[in-house]
Protein backbone atom coordinates (compact mmCIF):
# COMPACT_ATOMS: atom_id res chain seq x y z
CA UNK A 1 0.00 0.00 0.00
CA UNK A 2 2.78 2.47 0.92
CA UNK A 3 4.51 1.87 -2.41
CA UNK A 4 1.31 2.72 -4.35
CA UNK A 5 0.93 5.94 -2.39
CA UNK A 6 4.54 6.92 -3.11
CA UNK A 7 4.19 6.14 -6.82
CA UNK A 8 0.95 8.14 -6.98
CA UNK A 9 2.55 11.10 -5.21
CA UNK A 10 5.51 10.95 -7.57
CA UNK A 11 3.22 10.98 -10.62
CA UNK A 12 1.16 13.88 -9.27
CA UNK A 13 4.32 15.85 -8.46
CA UNK A 14 5.68 15.21 -11.96
CA UNK A 15 2.42 16.34 -13.60
CA UNK A 16 2.19 19.49 -11.44
CA UNK A 17 5.86 20.37 -12.05
CA UNK A 18 5.52 19.83 -15.79
CA UNK A 19 2.35 21.91 -15.97
CA UNK A 20 3.98 24.81 -14.12
CA UNK A 21 6.69 25.42 -16.72
CA UNK A 22 6.61 26.18 -20.40
CA UNK A 23 8.67 27.17 -23.39
CA UNK A 24 9.16 30.45 -25.22
CA UNK A 25 10.31 30.12 -28.80
CA UNK A 26 10.45 32.15 -31.93
CA UNK A 27 12.66 33.81 -34.50
CA UNK A 28 14.67 37.02 -34.41
CA UNK A 29 15.64 38.90 -37.54
CA UNK A 30 18.55 39.42 -37.87
CA UNK A 31 19.94 36.16 -36.48
CA UNK A 32 22.78 35.89 -33.96
CA UNK A 33 20.70 37.72 -31.36
CA UNK A 34 19.99 37.32 -27.66
CA UNK A 35 16.52 36.84 -26.13
CA UNK A 36 15.70 36.87 -22.41
CA UNK A 37 12.78 37.06 -19.99
CA UNK A 38 12.97 40.53 -18.46
CA UNK A 39 11.72 39.70 -14.97
CA UNK A 40 9.50 37.35 -13.03
CA UNK A 41 7.71 39.36 -10.32
CA UNK A 42 8.15 38.00 -6.82
CA UNK A 43 10.97 35.65 -7.76
CA UNK A 44 14.65 35.93 -7.01
CA UNK A 45 17.27 33.65 -8.46
CA UNK A 46 20.45 32.40 -6.83
CA UNK A 47 23.70 33.42 -8.46
CA UNK A 48 25.10 30.74 -10.76
CA UNK A 49 28.10 28.84 -9.44
CA UNK A 50 29.66 28.45 -12.89
CA UNK A 51 31.98 31.26 -13.92
CA UNK A 52 32.00 31.68 -17.70
CA UNK A 53 35.14 32.96 -19.40
CA UNK A 54 35.43 36.01 -21.64
CA UNK A 55 38.78 35.64 -23.35
CA UNK A 56 40.96 38.07 -25.24
CA UNK A 57 42.51 36.12 -28.11
CA UNK A 58 43.99 37.30 -31.41
CA UNK A 59 43.05 40.88 -30.47
CA UNK A 60 39.35 39.99 -30.10
CA UNK A 61 36.88 39.24 -27.32
CA UNK A 62 35.97 35.55 -27.48
CA UNK A 63 33.09 34.98 -27.54
CA UNK A 64 32.09 38.29 -29.10
CA UNK A 65 28.77 38.10 -27.21
CA UNK A 66 28.42 36.36 -23.84
CA UNK A 67 25.05 36.02 -22.09
CA UNK A 68 24.99 35.53 -18.32
CA UNK A 69 22.47 35.69 -15.51
CA UNK A 70 22.59 38.64 -13.14
CA UNK A 71 24.88 37.81 -10.21
CA UNK A 72 27.28 35.79 -12.37
CA UNK A 73 31.03 36.15 -11.93
CA UNK A 74 32.76 36.30 -15.32
CA UNK A 75 36.43 35.38 -15.57
CA UNK A 76 38.31 37.63 -17.99
CA UNK A 77 41.26 35.71 -19.46
CA UNK A 78 44.14 37.11 -21.48
CA UNK A 79 44.97 34.44 -24.09
CA UNK A 80 47.25 36.73 -26.13
CA UNK A 81 50.98 37.13 -25.60
CA UNK A 82 50.53 40.83 -25.03
CA UNK A 83 48.78 42.86 -22.39
CA UNK A 84 45.08 43.67 -22.60
CA UNK A 85 42.76 45.98 -20.72
CA UNK A 86 39.04 45.37 -20.29
CA UNK A 87 36.51 48.04 -19.44
CA UNK A 88 32.86 48.90 -20.02
CA UNK A 89 31.43 52.44 -19.87
CA UNK A 90 28.04 51.29 -18.55
CA UNK A 91 25.71 48.35 -17.96
CA UNK A 92 22.24 48.81 -19.37
CA UNK A 93 23.04 52.49 -19.96
CA UNK A 94 23.85 53.06 -16.27
CA UNK A 95 27.21 54.83 -16.19
CA UNK A 96 27.48 54.18 -12.43
CA UNK A 97 27.93 50.50 -13.35
CA UNK A 98 31.02 51.32 -15.47
CA UNK A 99 34.11 49.36 -14.54
CA UNK A 100 37.73 48.92 -15.57
CA UNK A 101 39.05 45.43 -14.85
CA UNK A 102 42.60 46.63 -15.49
CA UNK A 103 45.53 45.47 -17.59
CA UNK A 104 47.26 42.12 -17.22
CA UNK A 105 49.61 39.75 -19.07
CA UNK A 106 48.93 36.49 -20.90
CA UNK A 107 47.56 33.54 -18.95
CA UNK A 108 46.06 35.54 -16.10
CA UNK A 109 42.37 35.80 -15.24
CA UNK A 110 40.50 38.64 -13.60
CA UNK A 111 37.04 38.01 -12.10
CA UNK A 112 34.13 40.42 -12.05
CA UNK A 113 30.61 39.82 -10.69
CA UNK A 114 27.80 41.43 -12.73
CA UNK A 115 25.19 42.66 -10.24
CA UNK A 116 23.14 44.79 -12.65
CA UNK A 117 21.21 43.54 -15.66
CA UNK A 118 21.60 45.06 -19.11
CA UNK A 119 24.13 45.26 -21.92
CA UNK A 120 27.79 45.81 -21.02
CA UNK A 121 29.75 46.90 -24.12
CA UNK A 122 33.38 45.73 -23.72
CA UNK A 123 36.47 47.61 -24.89
CA UNK A 124 40.26 47.48 -24.54
CA UNK A 125 42.17 50.73 -23.82
CA UNK A 126 45.26 49.27 -25.50
CA UNK A 127 43.61 47.96 -28.69
CA UNK A 128 40.90 50.34 -29.95
CA UNK A 129 39.69 47.81 -32.53
CA UNK A 130 38.60 45.35 -29.83
CA UNK A 131 34.95 45.23 -28.80
CA UNK A 132 32.53 42.70 -27.40
CA UNK A 133 29.39 42.43 -25.28
CA UNK A 134 28.19 40.84 -22.11
CA UNK A 135 24.40 40.66 -21.91
CA UNK A 136 23.33 40.35 -18.26
CA UNK A 137 19.88 38.79 -18.03
CA UNK A 138 17.85 39.49 -14.86
CA UNK A 139 16.57 35.89 -14.98
CA UNK A 140 18.05 32.48 -15.81
CA UNK A 141 15.67 32.33 -18.79
CA UNK A 142 17.66 33.40 -21.84
CA UNK A 143 18.96 32.10 -25.17
CA UNK A 144 21.18 33.01 -28.06
CA UNK A 145 19.65 32.44 -31.46
CA UNK A 146 21.10 30.05 -33.98
CA UNK A 147 22.47 31.32 -37.29
CA UNK A 148 18.99 31.63 -38.79
CA UNK A 149 17.56 33.49 -35.78
CA UNK A 150 15.63 30.69 -34.08
CA UNK A 151 15.62 30.48 -30.29
CA UNK A 152 14.03 28.43 -27.52
CA UNK A 153 13.88 29.11 -23.79
CA UNK A 154 12.74 26.08 -21.77
CA UNK A 155 11.36 25.64 -18.23
CA UNK A 156 9.92 29.14 -17.93
CA UNK A 157 7.32 29.31 -15.13
CA UNK A 158 3.78 29.79 -16.38
CA UNK A 159 2.75 33.44 -16.36
CA UNK A 160 2.78 36.74 -18.21
CA UNK A 161 6.19 38.28 -18.86
CA UNK A 162 8.10 40.62 -21.13
CA UNK A 163 10.66 39.08 -23.44
CA UNK A 164 13.54 41.23 -24.70
CA UNK A 165 15.52 40.75 -27.93
CA UNK A 166 18.97 42.28 -28.46
CA UNK A 167 21.34 42.37 -31.42
CA UNK A 168 24.53 44.36 -31.80
CA UNK A 169 23.84 47.76 -33.38
CA UNK A 170 20.06 47.37 -33.17
CA UNK A 171 17.48 48.80 -30.76
CA UNK A 172 16.23 46.52 -28.00
CA UNK A 173 12.73 45.24 -28.59
CA UNK A 174 10.32 43.99 -25.92
CA UNK A 175 7.22 41.86 -26.40
CA UNK A 176 4.70 40.49 -23.89
CA UNK A 177 4.20 36.72 -23.70
CA UNK A 178 1.82 34.49 -21.81
CA UNK A 179 3.61 31.27 -20.95
CA UNK A 180 1.28 28.31 -20.56
CA UNK A 181 2.96 25.34 -22.22
CA UNK A 182 4.42 27.06 -25.32
CA UNK A 183 4.52 30.78 -26.07
CA UNK A 184 5.73 32.32 -29.33
CA UNK A 185 7.49 35.64 -29.79
CA UNK A 186 9.07 36.68 -33.09
CA UNK A 187 11.13 39.86 -33.44
CA UNK A 188 12.31 42.02 -36.33
CA UNK A 189 14.97 44.36 -34.98
CA UNK A 190 16.00 47.64 -36.57
CA UNK A 191 18.60 50.34 -36.01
Amino acid sequence: MTRRVLVTLLLVTTIVTTAAAGTIEGKVTPGQSVVYVDSIPGKTFPSPSQEPVMSQKNLAFVPHVLVVQQGTTVQFLNDDNEQHNVFWPSVGGNKKAAHNVGTWPQGEKRPYRFEQSGVAPLFCNIHAEMSGYIIVSPTPYFAQTDGTGNYRIDNVPDGKYNVVAWHEGMRLQTKPVNVAATAKADFTLSK
